[in-house]
């Protein structure tokens, strides 16, 4: 059984940065495109950072050029780093695979606001 484990989230300021992780513990996700996916109150969860196997990224829109996906494959674990928030960032942060295959974690809230 896959346990998605993310962490990093908190409070910032706009125009601030945070690197979220996410822990794929008894995971072979090595194997599979990851994702970070974000939910806002009231919408529906988007993907938001993808990378693939073979190292390629895609980002939706509002994030290009903002946030980095990576990951660790020898740690299953993947990275999203996150520059110049703004407060439309604010969310609950979620990773899977991409498409989602395991059962999703608790996530971790991110909220910028001055």
């Amino acid at each position: 059984q896959v346990q998605l484990v993310e962490s990093g989230g908190g409070l910032v300021q706009p125009g601030g940065s945070l690197r979220l992780s996410c822990a794929a513990l008894g995971s072979t996700s090595r194997f599979y495109a990851m994702g970070w996916y974000r939910q806002a109150p009231g919408k529906q969860r988007e993907l938001v950072a993808a990378l693939t196997l073979g190292g390629s990224t895609k980002y939706v829109d509002s994030v290009k050029g903002r946030f980095t996906i990576s990951r660790d494959n020898a740690k299953n674990t993947a990275y999203l780093q996150m520059m110049s928030l703004k407060p439309e960032d604010t969310a609950v942060y979620y990773c899977n695979t991409d498409p989602p295959l395991y059962l999703w974690g608790q996530g971790t809230q991110v909220t910028v606001s001055s």
